[in-house]
């Protein structure tokens, strides 16, 4: 059994390596978990001793299968939970992300495949990202964003990668979900600002930032 700061390590591991990320330092850990770098150490030497990492300098830190295993589960009951809080629970999609990190370290082995029937069999999560099934497959995964959206070029919203509240809310004022068409009118070489239009008759400018943090599918 893994303690809940375990998990968590687990985690951020995985999501660092689907980030694509070649060599996961300790640094890059304490970065994603906001820890001190020297706790960071302390525990990839509990998890490696625990089976569940490899880790050689050179290389830097990779799951085995088993901590993999842990990982997705993890991830599995975190973006389930986030669906049943925003489709059953009537929650914003700014509000799931803080709620669902606890949820998600629930342990009944059965848990997650009853809320995954429960709910349809979701590919997805409120936030676009793709929701592993018990196998470990996950639906295709979107990387496209709209700051790389070609002018003229009309695109769906399928993702955010800023999950923040603030980010998310500001999303909302916009009217910009998971769906939404955005039509890319222009972009500024200034400033690299970006003039979209908003389903069919909102325009506005947003910064290089914000079409950094969302992806979309031409």
């Amino acid at each position: 059994m893994q303690t809940l700061s375990e998990e968590n390590y687990l985690k951020a591991i995985y999501h660092l390596d689907k980030e694509g990320v070649k060599k996961i330092t300790p640094t890059a850990i304490a970065e994603a978990l906001n820890n001190n770098p020297a706790s960071v150490v302390d525990m990839i030497k509990k998890l490696v001793d625990k089976k569940l990492l490899q880790y050689e300098k050179t290389k830097g830190v990779k799951l085995t299968e088993k901590g993999k295993n842990i990982a997705v589960s993890i991830v599995r009951k975190h973006r389930l939970w986030e669906a049943f809080l925003l489709e059953k629970l009537g929650y914003g999609w700014d509000e799931v992300h803080d709620i669902a990190e606890q949820l998600e370290h629930v342990q009944h082995p059965e848990l997650a495949d009853r809320l995954d029937n429960f709910l349809g069999f979701p590919q997805y999560d409120p936030h676009g990202d793709p929701i592993p099934k018990a196998n470990g497959e996950t639906a295709m995964t979107y990387k496209t964003l709209l700051a790389e959206v070609e002018e003229g070029k009309t695109c769906k919203v399928v993702a955010v990668k800023d999950t923040s509240p603030a980010f998310l809310q500001y999303l909302k004022k916009l009217e910009i979900g998971i769906g939404t068409k955005i039509t890319l009118l222009e972009k500024i070489p200034f400033d690299n600002s970006i003039v979209i239009n908003i389903g069919k008759d909102m325009k506005t400018t947003v910064s290089k930032i914000f079409a950094e943090n969302l992806v979309v599918h031409e």
